[in-house]
């Protein structure tokens, strides 16, 4: 059998085989698209949740140390407006602080009296300073970061509780290096 010969029989048996399986294919083409229908809406869905944002305030409480917005030490820091945290991001934010302590102190940081308990599982504060000893009257530059966890969990918990915004505690504290 010719090349061309057998090109016209392959296409007519799949011609057959439409013929013969119009159900089948009408069955195919239709979960096709609804499997695209579906798909497309859920991730419609899903990225207007994703971009959940929420305002935050953290005020500042400190121990033996002031915080302030500038090196200069002019604008004291008493709160920090994360402005829109958005779900799986974080913001940064550089402050300076000054030891106030007459001794050689280390500084930590922790947060408390977060007005919404729950939303503290999905945020994590952290800083860039590494434990050096900071001298009586010396100032560090510091980078505070608030982020927000990714987690489909934390969306869940914004839309059931309704939270609009939400505001805790960060304390900054000296101790003292014993020698």
């Amino acid at each position: 059998m010719e090349p061309e010969t057998k090109m016209k029989a392959k296409a007519h048996s799949f011609i057959a085989f439409l013929n013969c399986s119009k159900e089948t294919l009408l069955l195919i083409i239709i979960v096709a698209i609804a499997s695209i229908t579906i798909t497309t809406t859920v991730s419609i869905l899903l990225n207007k949740k994703t971009n959940l944002t929420v305002p935050s305030l953290g005020t500042i409480k400190t121990i033996g140390v002031e915080a302030y917005w500038d090196q200069n030490k002019e604008n004291e820091t008493e709160t920090i407006n994360w402005d829109e945290l958005w779900v799986g991001s974080e913001q940064n934010v550089t402050l300076y602080i000054q030891s106030i302590s007459n001794y050689e102190v280390t500084l930590s940081i922790n947060t408390t009296d977060w007005n919404d308990e729950k939303i503290s599982d999905y945020m994590t504060l952290s800083w860039d300073y590494d434990r050096k000893p900071i001298n009586p009257g010396e100032t560090i530059q510091v980078t505070i970061t608030l982020s927000a966890s990714p987690s489909s969990d934390l969306i869940e918990h914004l839309i059931a509780n309704d939270i609009k915004n939400f505001s805790f505690d960060i304390h900054i504290l000296a101790t003292a290096i014993e020698r």
